[in-house]
């Protein structure tokens, strides 16, 4: 089981979150400030460690900085009493996974521990299985194959683990990632794309915001309109997901994909402001099903526009934000009866 690290100059907090872990199964630690952190992190093999913020002498942001001149795969868990958003903009910087605001429940402590355990069991089975590929870069070709098929099995886990992660951290917005890949793979057809292009496609929808998972919970499901500051944070997924996606053994247009998806073709997007042939037809074809897909559906924040609003949308903006031949694909969709599609399919993932 993942071994997870409680830091808090408070007595009672550590043995308290300690004793929740152990009941479920967590191989629990526990230290009260950042030096006796560091060194239980140099000694033992900790996948996730929680801290408090405020602290005597190193604060809980600056031991961010020491855990990650350990490890930069350990998942770290910030957390306060006086939260405010500047803070969790830096945490995230520093390269906390999540934050956590005192006081919270018992059951969404365990969930956010659970799911950055569960990102910490994916790190390092990518890490294993790269290791074994260099073991067999010099066996025969009969083993080469079999290994590619192996990575290629990995490679679905992987993907169907990174969709999932999201929903988790964010249930309200619950099968968007499917949804969207599912329409981006339709509109592919649609415009007679290869079929691996196609199926590719469906895989990066399943996992385009796969960036979420660095943007605080709070942020995520916030019912009402963000501040300016919240949806500068929240932009930042795009760039976090290319990050994460770049580093797995996908073709590189996924990456591409992931951080370009709300760009737009006058370059009015984010993060980079590109336009024209600097964005990927994959990207097009993702944004337009992001758009689509995000109006016609329910949202925390607003009901549900519609299927003509959202239509309307990428129709009046045809040429201007969204490519052309992208838009006329996905009316012609819509026009011939297509509904949004909720279904998890089979990917196969095209190496």
């Amino acid at each position: 089981m993942s071994k997870v690290l409680v830091v808090d100059d408070e007595k009672s907090i550590r043995l308290t979150l300690c004793a929740f872990l152990r009941l479920e199964g967590y191989e629990a630690f526990d230290a009260s400030d950042a030096h006796e952190a560091i060194e239980i992190v140099n000694n033992n093999a900790i996948d996730v460690v929680v801290t408090d913020i405020v602290m005597p002498g190193i604060s809980g942001v600056d031991l961010i900085n020491d855990i990650r001149a350990v490890s930069k795969d350990i998942r770290i868990i910030v957390m306060t009493g006086e939260p405010t958003l500047e803070t969790a903009v830096q945490s995230v910087q520093r390269g906390a996974s999540d934050y956590l605001s005192k006081p919270f429940r018992r059951n969404d402590f365990l969930r956010i521990v659970g799911n950055a355990a569960q990102m910490k069991t994916m790190i390092d089975e990518k890490q294993r299985l790269e290791k074994q590929n260099i073991e067999y870069q010099h066996h025969l070709e009969e083993m080469v194959r079999e290994r590619t098929d192996a990575l290629r099995r990995a490679t679905i886990g992987i993907v169907n683990l990174l969709s999932q992660v999201v929903e988790f951290r964010d249930p309200y917005t619950s099968g968007h990632q499917r949804r969207v890949g599912n329409l981006a793979a339709r509109i592919a057809e649609e415009m007679n794309l290869e079929k691996s292009t196609i199926e590719n496609l469906r895989i990066i929808g399943y996992i385009h915001d796969i960036g979420k998972v660095a943007i605080p919970a709070e942020i995520l499901s916030k019912p009402g309109r963000l501040t300016s500051p919240e949806i500068e944070l929240l932009k930042s997924h795009s760039e976090c997901g290319y990050e994460m996606v770049k580093k797995v053994d996908l073709p590189s247009y996924f990456a591409d994909a992931v951080h370009q998806h709300h760009e737009r073709l006058d370059g009015s997007g984010y993060p980079n402001h590109l336009k024209g042939d600097e964005i990927s037809i994959e990207s097009y074809i993702l944004m337009v099903a992001d758009v689509v897909e995000a109006m016609e559906l329910h949202r925390p924040y607003r009901p549900s526009l519609g299927q003509e609003s959202a239509l309307s949308e990428i129709q009046s903006n045809r040429g201007v934000l969204y490519h052309p031949k992208v838009v006329d694909a996905c009316l012609r969709l819509f026009d011939s009866g297509y509904k949004i599609d909720d279904k998890l399919y089979e990917v196969s993932v095209h190496l």
